[in-house]
């Protein structure tokens, strides 16, 4: 389950990027590639993604969850996945307790797994609290079921609610590159990276056929929202209290994008703006998805408009992971903490003074469901944070 999750994410993380462009980024310099203006989806396709399948959702979840206990059973190998009806009974006569694996499995790969449960119910016409319903079901089927390890009280929390951040980021990031009005290679490579960034909407618009049909609009249901980013890369350092000797160096790369109109609250559902920065990097015992931020706007409320002045204030959705792993020499972990399932209030504010300046200022105050930091106090099995 581990080794397949990792690999996708890596690949939807490079697909992201080359079809973003291809110019170079200079050494810590940040580059603004792109910048997409906002156009509103044609009515005929925000129609046809509203059509609800529950029945194609569930067996979805459901052939998911059994494909990957297979593969984690008969591949893999793996102790967790030999189960039975007994090992059944025992999770349920015994209940949830909390695991002790690694910070990126609990904090980060359930999540990922959340996101295509959740992605489940969102490629199939269900809006964004429907879905979390499918990623809350996939969760409690895996838990109960499909290991024979104790269901787990953090995997149950983590997976469906950083499910839902991780999983309306991908279902939209894979939105905003398909087009029905294309064909030969350009729509192929569309359809590819769309799959690769959301699996369980790729593998629906194949079993419907929606892949290759071609149509007179272009299959979007958020049509082209005001998107901006830019991408950074150069070399970074760990360094344990000013040693030389005990220095890492590596190459690092961080996205951060700005997706909706941040002002616009008229008519807003969940995550019609959000922002994300994710880093990636290659340095020897070093994990290496490093950073991952996610801000969803949940609903939001304008206090302050005018020509010059907004303020708006709203409920937000926040997911944080930050992982590092062992300095080489003295056997220090920098730092790790991860955060699925948080909440909170956000204030947003932009002053513009005759065009010659933008002040844009922000703060949020979060409720902290579930989280994880790096403890002294707590080592145990693959875990040393608590």
């Amino acid at each position: 389950m581990r080794t397949l999750t990792r690999f996708l994410i890596y690949l939807a993380v490079a697909l992201i990027l080359s079809a973003a462009g291809s110019r170079p980024a200079l050494a810590q310099i940040p580059i603004k590639l792109g910048t997409i203006h906002q156009t509103p989806p044609d009515s005929i396709d925000l129609a046809m993604g509203s059509k609800r399948h529950f029945w194609r959702a569930a067996a979805e979840v459901f052939g998911f969850n059994m494909g990957l206990w297979a593969f984690d059973r008969y591949v893999q190998k793996g102790d967790f996945a030999y189960i039975s009806l007994n090992s059944i009974k025992e999770n349920f006569k015994h209940g949830f307790i909390w695991d002790n694996d690694k910070l990126g499995t609990n904090t980060f790969l359930h999540p990922y797994n959340g996101s295509l449960y959740y992605n489940a119910g969102r490629a199939n016409g269900f809006n964004y609290w429907q879905s979390e319903l499918f990623a809350i079901a996939g969760s409690g089927m895996w838990e109960m079921f499909m290991e024979c390890e104790y269901p787990s009280t953090n995997d149950f929390i983590a997976t469906p609610i950083g499910g839902a951040a991780i999983g309306e980021v991908l279902f939209r990031a894979s939105d905003a590159l398909l087009d029905d009005r294309t064909r030969g290679f350009d729509r192929f490579r569309r359809e590819l990276a769309a799959f690769v960034i959301s699996p369980i909407r790729g593998f629906n618009r194949i079993i419907t056929g929606q892949a290759w049909r071609w149509r007179p609009t272009r299959g979007r249901i958020f049509g082209t929202a005001s998107f901006a980013f830019r991408v950074s890369a150069g070399l970074k350092v760990l360094q344990y209290q000013g040693r030389w000797n005990h220095m890492m160096v590596g190459f690092a790369a961080r996205l951060d994008a700005e997706y909706g109109d941040r002002f616009e609250v008229r008519s807003t559902k969940p995550y019609d703006y959000f922002t994300i920065k994710a880093e990636l990097q290659g340095m020897k015992s070093q994990p290496i998805l490093s950073l991952l931020e996610i801000k969803g706007r949940l609903l939001a409320r304008e206090f302050l408009e005018s020509k010059r002045t907004h303020m708006s204030l709203g409920l937000y959705q926040h997911f944080d992971f930050y992982d590092s792993d062992t300095v080489n020499g003295v056997h220090k972990v920098p730092y790790k903490l991860g955060i699925p399932a948080s909440v909170g209030v956000g204030m947003m504010f932009r002053d513009i003074e005759r065009r010659k300046w933008v002040f844009d200022a922000y703060a949020h105050v979060n409720g902290v469901l579930l989280g994880s930091v790096l403890s002294d106090y707590y080592t145990l099995d693959e875990r040393n944070y608590n």
